[in-house]
């Protein structure tokens, strides 16, 4: 079964149709830069300008780098603050011309994703993926059930927003060395695990694509630190299984009416 996934970043939009059989993109992935500022309205037109590309008819499950409840972003730390409030999906939907949409949480997305198809497939306990990227997303699971919308990369990290510290975008506006922003990621791992003990943490967005270049170097973390089998594709992927447990929910009241 195939179903159009898009995921939201705080530089980037990107999307494909996917493979819900395999968990995997059936095309190659189609980006285009997150407009500056990142306001609903041109962020609506970057979703719709990817999922034409496609002539994708159908659908759709969309990521957003914040807390989203019921298709309503909550909070926007990389987005433009006039987000909040807004109901994404109609929005979206909208722009789409009343496609059937479903917005989550980016890492949330991205953690479904892993536990389905990727590094968390068949863990129990509680294990955590974290995105590293513009900002730190999170997703938290105990014994395969998601608690949504944890918000991990907002905790106080030596007085910061931890993201403003341990993210691939502060790596690269402090101009941080690979063995230096390991080490902020560590210190971030250590404060994370003493207060929710995970068994497994799994380390995703672009930088999962690199991981010889800093999982070796972190150390005096107890649970096990592996990067992203899906890599910056979960959020598509997760993307894709809300829309597709959408329409599941929605045929199921449709028969009962």
């Amino acid at each position: 079964m195939q179903i159009f996934g898009v995921d939201i970043g705080g530089t980037g939009i990107k999307g494909a149709p996917v493979d819900l059989e395999r968990g995997d993109l059936v095309q190659e992935r189609h980006k285009v830069l997150t407009p500056q500022p990142a306001t609903p309205e041109g962020v609506a037109g970057c979703v719709g300008e990817v999922v034409r590309h496609f002539d994708w008819d159908g659908p759709l499950g969309v990521t957003f780098p914040g807390v989203v409840t019921g298709g309503v972003i909550r909070s926007a730390a990389n987005m433009d603050k006039s987000w909040i409030g807004v109901d994404a999906a109609s929005l979206i939907a909208r722009e789409l011309g009343g496609m059937p949409v479903t917005v989550l949480n980016d890492a949330d997305a991205a953690g479904v994703a892993e536990m389905t198809y990727g590094a968390g497939r068949g863990r129990q306990g509680t294990v955590l993926l974290l995105t590293l990227g513009t900002g730190i997303g999170s997703a938290l699971f105990t014994d395969g059930r998601l608690v949504a919308n944890s918000e991990l990369g907002h905790l106080e990290l030596k007085g910061h927003d931890a993201e403003t510290r341990a993210s691939v975008k502060a790596k690269e506006e402090h101009d941080l060395t690979w063995e230096r922003w390991a080490h902020r990621v560590q210190k971030y791992l250590q404060h994370v695990e003493m207060l929710f003990s995970p068994d497994l943490f799994i380390i995703g967005g672009g930088v999962s694509r690199k991981p010889e270049k800093f999982l070796p170097l972190i150390e005096g973390v107890r649970a096990e630190i592996v990067p992203a089998t899906l890599q910056n594709n979960a959020g598509i992927v997760g993307a894709a299984m809300a829309a597709k447990a959408a329409k599941a929910v929605k045929a199921v009241k449709a028969a009962k009416k």
